[in-house]
């Protein structure tokens, strides 16, 4: 399982530039809602972008509602009348990149909900992704290496264990920027690395009894160096 690293800058300019395109595109051919919108092989040719950005696009525009995919079928307007949908784009182009500290909050918000419908909800499938997940992350800590994104792919199998698709992707969207300013902004001291993996066994451990309460205690107490980061207890 391999969790890539995104650069943002460039990628958030080159998103707002498709999104525009698109937003250009139902207006100027006067979609509405339910119509279809060309495929990505076209947008992509006639915006001068990678398939894959069109794509991802594509997926933030769905993630607010505003277009529908349709597995086979395409990509759709979504049910939303153009004035509303015309706003609504015009907010989305508006959104800055959140600093660091808002998404580390965010994290923080997040995980302490997550880790409790983890414990749920989780099946015996999610319980192997997240053993796998924290054998790589012992293996490099034990090893003497980086071991961020090992830590970060092992909260990402508790959020898709929460069966909520929503926190599932809000996690995915938040995690390339943390990984990719972790060191930057000295979060966590190296030296803390092997009590992460008690933390990481507690958490799993809690999880896989079921115990909702214990869970999101245990993470609690995981992200204590966090909380110090954000609120400066």
């Amino acid at each position: 399982m391999k969790l890539d690293i995104l650069t943002n800058i460039e990628k958030l300019d080159t998103q707002k530039f498709i999104i525009s395109g698109i937003r250009d595109l139902i207006n100027q051919k006067n979609l509405e809602p339910g119509d279809k919108l060309p495929a990505e092989r076209v947008l992509s040719e006639k915006l001068e972008v990678s398939r894959n950005n069109i794509r991802e696009a594509i997926q933030k525009l769905e993630f607010y509602g505003l277009l529908k995919s349709i597995p086979q079928s395409g990509t759709f307007v979504a049910n939303i009348g153009v004035i509303a949908l015309n706003g609504m784009i015009d907010d989305i182009l508006r959104l800055e990149e959140p600093d660091f500290k808002s998404l580390v909050e965010t994290r923080i918000l997040l995980e302490l909900k997550t880790v409790k419908l983890a414990a749920l909800r989780r099946t015996d499938e999610d319980l192997i992704k997240m053993k796998e997940a924290l054998e790589a992350y012992t293996e490099k800590v034990n090893a003497g290496k980086d071991a961020v994104q090992e830590d970060l792919l092992f909260h990402l199998a508790i959020a898709k264990a929460s069966g909520n698709s929503t926190i599932n992707t809000l996690m995915l969207m938040i995690t390339p920027e943390i990984i990719t300013n972790f060191e930057t902004h000295h979060v966590c001291d190296k030296g803390l690395a092997q009590l992460g993996i008690k933390e990481h066994e507690a958490i799993f451990a809690a999880i896989k009894k079921q115990n909702p309460k214990l869970a999101k205690q245990k993470m609690k107490e995981h992200f204590s160096e966090l909380y110090k980061y954000c609120y400066n207890v």
